[in-house]
C-alpha cells in the first residue's frame, strides 16, 4: 500500500494503464498473463465455459461460490421475474433517429433506468441483491430493444418460460409474426461467449464503474459510464475491428502482404485481435472460442466456405510461428474468433458490443 507516497515522499506514482496499480483488493479474477490463466473465483475460465452455464457463472462472481440447486433455481427465478421493463421505457426509443448505433441508445436507456427506480438514487447496501438482479435482468431486454429499434421491428416481449440466453435469442430474433426457432448450438455458443466476457479484473470499463460509484452515484448510472467506456474500440469494439480487418484481407493471397504491412512501423495497418495487454501468452478465451466458432460454423454448414473463418486460422497458423509475433508475444485475443461467430448467428456487427456489455454487466456488479 503506497497511499501516503505523496505526503511522505512528496511525489507521486506515474503508471500509465495502472499496469503495476490496484485500486482494490479482489478475489473475483485471477489472471497469470505469461501463462495464459484466468479464473473466476478459483475456477479456470475453459471449465466454466464448458461446464457452467452464464447466471451460474453471474452468481460465482457475485457471491463468491458456484450455487447449489436451490439457490440456482431461486436466483434464475428472480432474474427471470425483472427482465421486463417499464412500458414507458418505449417511448424514450421513438426519440432516437432509426440509424441510432444500438450502443448510443443502450447507453441512454440503462442510464434512464434511475427515473423509474429512484428508492435507488440513495443506493444502501442493503439493496445490492436487488439491484444486481434488476441489472442483469433488464440489460438483455433493452439490448435487443436496442437491436429491433435499429431496424424497425416491434419490441419483443421477454419469455418467462426460457432461459437467460434463449430468452436473448428470442427477444433478438423473434417477431409478432414468426417465433424463433433457439437452435441448443447457437444457444450453447452465445452462453460461452456471455460467460468468457464476464469479468476480467481491472480493465478500463470496470475502472470506469469503480470511479463513478465511488462518488456514491446510482448504480444505473455508474453501469452506463460502463458502456461509454466498454464503446471504444481499444476495449469492447475491438472484436468488430477484427471483422473489418478479416473483409479487408479478402483472401489467402492477400495474407503476405497484410502481415508484412503490420511490421512495417510507418503503415498503419494493425493486426486486430492479436495481442493483449495483460496476456504474453495465447488469451485462454481465445482458444475456447476457436473451437466454439468451428463448432457453429459446422452445424450452420458453413465450415468449410466461410471466408472469415479460413482467412483467420490461416492468419493465426502464419503469426504464430513468425519470429516477429513469437518475440512480442503477440498471439490471438478473445476478440480473434468472437466476430465471426457473432456475424455466423446473424448478429450484425453493431451490436457485437453490446452483447460485450450484457457479459460484463455480471463483473461490473460484482
Amino acid at each position: 500500500d503506497i497511499s501516503r507516497v505523496s505526503s511522505e515522499a512528496d511525489c507521486f506514482t506515474y503508471d500509465p494503464g495502472f499496469m503495476s496499480t490496484a485500486s482494490c483488493r479482489s478475489t473475483i479474477t485471477y489472471i497469470d498473463g505469461d501463462k495464459g490463466i484466468l479464473r473466476h473465483r478459483g475456477y479456470d475460465i475453459k471449465d466454466l465455459a464448458e461446464k457452467s452455464n452464464f447466471l451460474e457463472v453471474a452468481y460465482l462472481l457475485i457471491y463468491g461460490e458456484l450455487p447449489s440447486s436451490e439457490q440456482y433455481n431461486n436466483f434464475t427465478k428472480k432474474v427471470t421475474v425483472h427482465s421486463l421493463v417499464n412500458e414507458r421505457l418505449h417511448y424514450l426509443f421513438q426519440t432516437f433517429c432509426s440509424s441510432s448505433h444500438p450502443m448510443a441508445i443502450m447507453l441512454a436507456a440503462v442510464g434512464s433506468l434511475a427515473a423509474f427506480y429512484p428508492d435507488l438514487l440513495n443506493f444502501k447496501e442493503a439493496d445490492y441483491e436487488l439491484t444486481v438482479i434488476r441489472m442483469i435482468a433488464k440489460i438483455p431486454t433493452i439490448a435487443a430493444m436496442s437491436y429491433k429499434y435499429s431496424i424497425g421491428q416491434p419490441f419483443i416481449y421477454p419469455d418467462n418460460s426460457l432461459d437467460f440466453t434463449e430468452n436473448f435469442l428470442h427477444m433478438m430474433f423473434a417477431t409478432p409474426c414468426t417465433k424463433y426457432a433457439v437452435n441448443p448450438v447457437i444457444k450453447n455458443a452465445l452462453n460461452k461467449i456471455f460467460i468468457l466476457h464476464a469479468d476480467h479484473e481491472q480493465n478500463a470499463s470496470t475502472s470506469t464503474v469503480r470511479i463513478a460509484g465511488s462518488s456514491g452515484a446510482n448504480p444505473f448510472a455508474c453501469i452506463s459510464t460502463g458502456i461509454a467506456s466498454l464503446w471504444g474500440p481499444a476495449h469492447g469494439g475491438a472484436n468488430e475491428a477484427v471483422i473489418n480487418m478479416l473483409k479487408e484481407i479478402g483472401s489467402f493471397e492477400n495474407i503476405p502482404k497484410y502481415i508484412a504491412k503490420a511490421k512495417d512501423k510507418d503503415d498503419p495497418f494493425r493486426l486486430m485481435g492479436f495481442g493483449h495487454r495483460v496476456y504474453k501468452n495465447y488469451d485462454p478465451r481465445a482458444a475456447v472460442l476457436k473451437e466454439t466458432c468451428k463448432e457453429v460454423l459446422k452445424e450452420l454448414g458453413q465450415l468449410e466456405n466461410n471466408p472469415l473463418l479460413q482467412i483467420a486460422i490461416e492468419l493465426e497458423a502464419i503469426a504464430l510461428k513468425d519470429e516477429y509475433f513469437i518475440e512480442r508475444k503477440l498471439y490471438p485475443n478473445v476478440d480473434f474468433y468472437s466476430g465471426i461467430i457473432y456475424k455466423a448467428m446473424g448478429i450484425p456487427s453493431q451490436m457485437f458490443t453490446v452483447l460485450f456489455a450484457i457479459a460484463r454487466t455480471v463483473g461490473w456488479m460484482a
